[in-house]
């Protein structure tokens, strides 16, 4: 059993890929039903674990045929108590199914262990509330506590890392990296952001990355944006030390607002050839970050684009300099 627990492979360098819209992916490209959009019910039945495991497998050969990293997501965004009402599960049954989450995806490691760069065990929490648009400000005492509670199962895993993954506020992420913290987890905070490049809060991005290391002890291993277009917030990254701490983008393929993306009954896939342009930008002008995916309305057609893009760019460069 490999174990990046102690030291993340992608602190040292290298390029890492993620996979996409996991849900949006499953729903509307192949027909899957998820209920409450939380994909950990696929792992009930047989049906469902097979769509998972075809899904993330496409990833995993598409990093080892480009010689790159992947951070390997479990399908917990929605396993924690927020939603346990709504999913009519109870506390041990939650318990369960994030320690099954991560026996899953520490079975598709092994299955993909001829692969030359690391595959990084990434337990995904989400936010409590709805992405797209937050009902209620979380603050960071009341996070620490929920979160927590999902987080200590996680712990007790063969996870390497968590990901707060499009979460809309930073006292909420700062709960969680003190959680994460208290557990020995390495952390990553990943936010959402508006098509001004705000916060659903109305927060800029480079203030709540500073919010969250100040109220941390820069307890975050890194930072991410995702759940947004590039050109929804490649403005607000022109300046600020802070920008230094992103490290990983999955951007959504479509350009519509959360509110008319949360309204539509269609998907929107966007261009990945057009999407991997973009992150080839991103890159050139950020070359700290190393760690590239994608997030609603993107599959594994984009995430082959940016890493054909994205990934050729990278070792010209280095052959140039060398």
């Amino acid at each position: 059993m490999r174990d990046y627990r102690k030291h993340l492979p992608q602190l040292e360098g290298g390029l890492f890929l993620t996979d996409a819209g996991l849900e949006t992916d499953l729903i509307f490209n192949h027909g899957i039903e998820i209920r409450e959009f939380a994909a950990h019910t696929l792992l009930h039945d047989s049906a469902g674990r097979c769509a998972l495991a075809r899904y993330f497998r496409g990833f995993l050969s598409l990093a080892d045929r480009h010689d790159v990293g992947f951070i390997l997501d479990s399908p917990t965004w929605r396993a924690h108590a927020y939603w346990s009402e709504a999913l009519g599960s109870t506390a041990d049954e939650l318990a369960a199914i994030n320690r099954e989450a991560i026996d899953f995806i520490a079975d598709l490691r092994d299955e993909f262990a001829g692969n030359r760069r690391p595959i990084v065990l990434n337990g995904v929490i989400g936010p409590c509330g709805d992405a797209y648009a937050p009902e209620t400000r979380v603050s960071a005492e009341a996070a620490e506590r929920h979160h927590g509670r999902q987080i200590a199962w996680l712990a007790r895993t063969d996870v390497d890392m968590i990901t707060a993954l499009t979460f809309t506020q930073s006292s909420e992420a700062i709960g969680l990296v003190r959680a994460a913290r208290s557990e020995g987890l390495p952390v990553v905070v990943s936010f959402t952001v508006e098509t001004d490049g705000r916060l659903p809060t109305g927060q800029p991005i480079g203030e709540a990355v500073d919010e969250v290391d100040a109220e941390t002890d820069s307890g975050a291993a890194y930072f991410m944006i995702n759940c947004a277009h590039p050109d929804h917030f490649r403005h607000a990254l022109r300046r600020g030390e802070w920008t230094r701490r992103i490290r990983g983008i999955r951007c959504n393929s479509s350009r519509c607002s959360h509110a008319e993306l949360d309204a539509a009954d269609t998907l929107d896939a966007g261009d990945p050839a057009e999407l991997a342009q973009l992150y080839r930008e991103l890159a050139d002008r950020m070359p700290w970050v190393n760690v590239f995916g994608g997030c609603c309305g993107s599959d594994l057609r984009h995430i082959s684009a940016i890493a054909d893009c994205v990934v050729a760019d990278r070792i010209e460069a280095l052959q140039v300099a060398s």
